[in-house]
């Protein structure tokens, strides 16, 4: 659906900008503090909330259209794949604060318990869940979250030391609330339906390879980082 691509392509952009700026940080050319500085912190919030939300989205007019489970596992291991191959070159360049449970890492899980349950559950299930999903880490946490073997929970008392995190929660709850959006949306034939305006479709076909674009957008960031800091 060109409206929901469209949204898709606009979290790329965001993510894409943002991480400009941390590669210009990270090889010392600004002076950021992405860590703490709240106009980075909510700025990663926010797109990690669209990505979660969008794919939410995505998997209710997969449902709505039909789609066999052969071609959910195929994309599935897409994710899954790709989230290794985080692990893998973040290890490589960050061994001290690796991703070992980043978007893509969360975005497998959560996956596969919407594809489960989300079929199930009437709306007002999903909204439950949902709001309960948010807010767990703010009623519960306990110190046998705090390993990097069960931190993918979200239960921790303090936040890891990674360069990505998002735990099963309270991410599970954006990506629930996609999900009932989309098939309410759906229901009424509107938001996510119809064309866009012309301006929009590159955004469109952006969204379309997200996760290819998701994977080579850093390397090409880096890569132009590093000729430039050659070149001067």
């Amino acid at each position: 659906m060109p409206r929901l691509d469209a949204l898709r392509g606009l979290a790329m952009l965001w993510m894409t900008l943002f991480h400009f700026g941390f590669d210009l940080n990270h090889a010392g050319l600004i002076r950021q503090d992405f860590y703490r500085d709240p106009f980075w912190t909510w700025q990663r919030t926010a797109i990690v909330s669209l990505f979660l939300l969008c794919a939410g989205l995505g998997q209710a007019v997969a449902v709505a259209q039909g789609q066999r489970w052969p071609r959910f596992w195929k994309r599935w291991a897409q994710v899954a794949g790709c989230a290794l191959l985080v692990s893998l070159g973040s290890w490589w360049m960050f061994p001290r604060s690796y991703i070992s449970f980043g978007v893509l890492h969360g975005m497998a899980l959560m996956l596969l318990l919407l594809r489960w349950a989300g079929p199930r559950l009437p709306g007002w299930a999903l909204l439950g869940l949902a709001l309960l999903a948010l807010a767990a880490p703010q009623l519960w946490q306990h110190a046998f979250f705090d390993s990097r073997w069960t931190n993918w929970v979200g239960l921790v008392t303090r936040k890891p030391v990674t360069e990505d995190y998002v735990p099963l929660l309270p991410w599970l709850g954006v990506m629930l609330l996609g999900f009932a959006l989309g098939r309410a949306w759906l229901a009424r034939q509107r938001v996510l339906q119809g064309g866009i305006a012309a301006p929009l479709r590159p955004l469109a076909w952006l969204g379309g390879w997200s996760l290819s674009y998701y994977m080579l957008h850093q390397p090409v960031l880096l890569g132009l980082l590093y000729l430039y800091q050659r070149l001067i």
